[in-house]
């Protein structure tokens, strides 16, 4: 593949590295919310982002890339990475003053929109009384009844502090509990970046995969079968050769990390159904749509029930925490009630626990979803008008609040289809964007968030600015 536009087989935070385009000027000091005349988004262009430059600079200097996690540094879109000095609302505002309208939201997290009063407060009642006990506590209990009691699948949970530790301990859990070795996971899916996770696929179609990274030795993948996604027959075929020997499924409901690519129909309902006549565990990966597509999670909205789920992001309400759960005759496997092992330091610290309660109960008030749901579908369909207008082929999806506008003429459904967008279209339409004071994720292969905190004037505003960032985008071809 190239990697100047093919997307890379380990797609967490993906990145396909592409030059900056020519036309992708900086964009100047803005107000909040940004005005508008005529329904047409006011903008001054200037290239003040000095402050980032030089942050960027000192940054690489002692931090690999210059950053926490690798597609932050832009180089699936080229040019100098934003550095944010605060967030409100739906916006953030860089160290330069720039201002924007965020679809990033932390990646996910934040779905009341940053610096929420609500959760602001909780954490700072929390804090007030310490940051951490590495003793039980009881908002960690309370944290749990409420995910309990809006999963279905969920009898008990099991707090960890990132989607990579929950994805990897609820392997272990189902290794342990079927007393088998092997895995299946999929194209495109990302499930962290553990060891026997980093993985990408075989030669052949029932081959077991290969190290996706250096330091990942072949023994450790050696047990992991990777699939494409939205293959049911491919699955039923795997689960005939494999299936005494397999311990797991793990399958993002819908695909986060190559784009937002739903199920197509029947396939989720297909997989249970084959996990449960093998006897394999099914784990849902619902870091990324865990309370995002629904109150009740992606396998609520498609009632498709797993053995074992893994929640972060919206969980954590902004802070660093995740979760696994299931059933109850599963989850009493886990140390110190079984035998399999798992711990973590800063596990259910109170800080987390707080924030994680008053996000989930913020979304349980009264048409919060709904409201979500219309704000949504006003940017889709938006955006997806004003891509034709100005004449570039574009396919977009959208489940619930997370979206994605692919730069490609046809369906994406899987890894194989979403690895041939044009990426360098999509590096033209961020810094047309940006420039407008919206900021993307910087690759073509991540989700758009919508929050509760993003209005009407600031949804109109991204369209009408989108109209103009598409036509920077159809020079791209």
């Amino acid at each position: 593949m190239d990697p100047e536009t093919t997307l890379s087989q380990n797609p967490g935070e993906h990145y396909a590295t592409v030059p900056v385009p020519a036309s992708a000027p900086n964009r100047a000091t803005c107000t909040q919310p940004l005005p508008s005349y005529h329904g047409v988004m006011k903008t001054q262009t200037t290239e003040e982002t000095s402050k980032s430059e030089l942050a960027f600079k000192s940054a690489s200097q002692v931090m690999p890339g210059g950053v926490s996690s690798p597609v932050r540094a832009f180089r699936g879109v080229g040019g100098t990475p934003r550095f944010i000095a605060k967030g409100k609302g739906a916006c953030i505002t860089d160290i330069d003053g720039n201002c924007y309208i965020d679809y990033v939201g932390s990646w996910g997290p934040l779905i009341l929109g940053h610096a929420d009063d609500r959760v602001v407060a909780a954490i700072s009642k929390a804090a007030a009384k310490g940051c951490s006990f590495g003793a039980p506590t009881e908002a960690e209990t309370q944290l749990a009844e409420l995910i309990v009691s809006r999963v279905r699948s969920i009898e008990m949970v099991r707090f960890v502090n990132s989607g990579t530790e929950a994805t990897m301990s609820a392997i272990r859990l189902a290794r342990g509990h079927t007393g088998r070795a092997k895995i299946i996971k999929f194209e495109g899916c990302y499930h962290g970046h553990s060891d026997g996770l980093l993985v990408q696929a075989g030669s052949g179609a029932m081959t077991f995969g290969q190290p996706s990274s250096p330091g990942v030795p072949a023994g450790t993948t050696a047990d992991t079968l990777v699939l494409p996604f939205n293959d049911l027959a491919a699955v039923e075929t795997a689960m005939k050769q494999y299936g005494s020997e397999l311990a797991a499924l793990l399958v993002e409901p819908i695909g986060g990390n190559m784009g937002c690519v739903p199920p197509n129909n029947g396939y989720l309902q297909g997989l249970r159904r084959l996990c449960s006549e093998y006897g394999i565990v099914l784990i849902f990966d619902e870091v990324m749509t865990g309370f995002r597509v629904s109150a009740g999670c992606a396998q609520g909205l498609y009632d498709v029930h797993p053995d074992l789920t893994c929640l972060g992001k919206i969980v954590g309400g902004g802070l660093p925490m995740a979760a696994y759960g299931g059933r109850r005759e599963i989850m009493q496997k886990v140390s110190p009630v079984g035998d399999v092992y798992q711990a973590g330091t800063l596990s259910g610290n109170p800080l987390a626990m707080a924030a994680g309660l008053a996000t989930l109960r913020a979304l349980a008030e009264d048409g919060v979803y709904e409201s979500l749901e219309a704000t949504s579908a006003r940017l889709a369909d938006g955006l997806e008008s004003a891509a034709k207008q100005a004449g570039v082929p574009t396919v977009h999806a959208r489940v619930g609040s997370m979206m994605c506008t692919f730069f490609h003429t046809e369906p994406v459904t899987d890894f194989a289809s979403a690895s041939r967008c044009n990426t360098q279209a999509y590096a033209a339409f961020f810094h047309a964007m940006l420039n407008r004071g919206v900021y993307l994720a910087p690759s073509q292969f991540e989700c758009l968030f919508v929050s509760a905190a993003h209005s009407e004037e600031q949804i109109d505003q991204t369209i009408a600015a989108s109209a103009e960032a598409f036509k920077a985008a159809a020079a791209c071809g």
